[in-house]
């Protein structure tokens, strides 16, 4: 028996994405301005939609960001679960929102109500196409044969492989949303130091480099690819940016250089880059196991050591 594979919308996944691998999206709700933004409407044209939100975000719109309720999980789940069908639901990092409790909360709720079914949720210690790539993969997976335990246990025995990295132009927005100090986003400001962020081994965001300028920091994310994914000839990777197109075809281009056959170039999906900003630049890949020994100069993108308990 077939089962559906449902992500939030900050999976980011492309359109052909979602009509290939038959993946059904549950989007975020933003405000822009006091006005509610649908981050992901089935069959619209989400470059558009991201480049009008990023531009809003440059003007000095005030935007905001929420989670998905349970109410909302049981909404779309509940088709499927009445048609006979089982679902394996994708969520950002539990470490960065409460979407991912929301889910399960939704899932046992509703298996109660239909104690027939198996709902698997699934928590993609990522965001963007960190999480979007996984769902790809276990889509492939189920049109290979594999039943939803098989694809689960593929997830959870893999999903500390993707590996992403990214840069912000502004510090401005890491420090609204509290991954930064005041201090430290003033001081990188005025000597044009740019941070390389990460998601680490417990699926927080840290920060584990600086460079000067723009350009390095870019550059910067193509050393990461080469330094940690496992196989960088041939493998697959993707790369989102909050309107900044031209930089990140630059960034695919050194992917490709590196050896990477498959390269995917998309808008950050709008929930996410609310946090980072406009001109930022993500690459997620499968690499090394995030949850391997950590470099002593490891920070937290707050400055504070990466075992602290505060989640962001």
């Amino acid at each position: 028996m077939k089962f559906e594979i449902f992500v939030d919308s900050s999976a980011n996944l492309t359109e052909k994405m979602i009509e290939e691998c038959g993946i059904k999206v549950i989007s975020y709700v933003c405000t822009c301005d006091g006005k509610e933004v649908i981050c992901y409407k089935d069959g619209a044209t989400f470059a558009q939609s991201a480049k009008e939100f990023y531009a809003a975000m440059s003007r000095g719109a005030d935007v905001s960001t929420s989670l998905i309720t349970k109410e909302r999980f049981e909404a779309e789940l509940e088709p499927t679960l009445k048609e006979g069908r089982d679902a394996l639901v994708f969520t950002i990092s539990s470490q960065v929102s409460g979407t991912n409790h929301q889910a399960n909360l939704a899932a046992e709720a509703l298996m109660k109500k239909y104690p027939g079914r198996k709902i698997y949720i699934a928590d993609a210690v990522n965001s963007s196409l960190g999480e979007g790539l996984l769902a790809v993969k276990a889509a492939n997976l189920r049109d290979m044969g594999e039943n939803l335990e098989t694809c689960a246990k593929w997830v959870e025995a893999n999903k500390w492989k993707m590996n992403s990295y990214f840069t912000v132009s502004d510090l401005k927005y890491l420090r609204k949303g509290g991954r930064i100090s005041g201090v430290t986003a003033l001081a990188g400001t005025l000597l044009n130091i740019k941070p390389i962020l990460k998601a680490d081994g417990n699926g927080r965001i840290v920060m584990c480099g600086r460079v000067k300028g723009r350009r390095k920091s870019v550059a910067e994310l193509a050393e990461y690819y080469k330094n940690y994914a496992v196989f960088p000839e041939g493998a697959t990777a993707a790369i989102c940016h909050c309107d900044c197109e031209e930089e990140a075809d630059n960034l695919a281009a050194m992917i490709r250089e590196l050896g990477a056959t498959d390269v995917t170039v998309e808008y950050y999906d709008i929930v996410s880059g609310a946090h980072v900003g406009p001109g930022t630049i993500a690459l997620f890949f499968m690499g090394k196991d995030r949850r391997g020994e950590l470099k002593p100069s490891e920070k937290r993108a707050d400055g504070k050591p990466v075992h602290a308990e505060n989640n962001i």
